[in-house]
């Protein structure tokens, strides 16, 4: 039984590797899910699968540690938790640069085109999916145009 749990643990945690060396952004979020499946799962191998009783003190022992069940049970929902709000900022990235491809993200989604004074961010670094601005029309930086270097 060790063995099939330690073939699955192996499986999850590949495939959760190879999904997250992917260009996709859901693909990187699955991934990162798929090891902490994995993690879970070994948590659990880990702790033991004798047969063993609950732990009420009613029934005769021995009895199996809760400890591990309970961390599981609470990495359980932080993993739904951080998933679905990377899930959300995947999302967002996505609505914000036109494409989900990882690499070619770059400094753009860090940048807001509606802001009033047209600047992103970070203006002192342009995005590699944007041209350069020339220096005459770049705006000024405002803590440089407060008086402050």
């Amino acid at each position: 039984m060790a063995s099939l749990f330690a073939l699955i643990i192996g499986i999850l945690v590949g495939s959760g590797v190879f999904l997250l060396l992917s260009r996709s952004i859901v693909r990187v979020v699955l991934g990162l899910a798929f090891i902490g499946y994995g993690v879970n799962l070994a948590i659990l191998t880990v702790a033991g699968l004798e047969d063993k009783s609950p732990p009420l003190l009613t029934l005769p022992g021995p009895y199996v540690d809760p400890l591990p069940q309970a961390l599981i049970l609470t990495a359980i929902v932080i993993g739904f938790a951080t998933t679905a709000l990377l899930l959300t900022v995947a999302l967002r990235a996505y609505q914000v640069a036109g494409h989900e491809d990882v690499e070619a993200f770059g400094d753009s989604l860090a940048r807001d085109p509606d802001a009033p004074d047209g600047l992103g961010a970070d203006p002192e670094h342009q995005s590699p999916d944007q041209p350069d601005w020339e220096e005459e029309s770049r705006p000024a930086h405002p803590v440089s145009a407060g008086g402050r270097a």
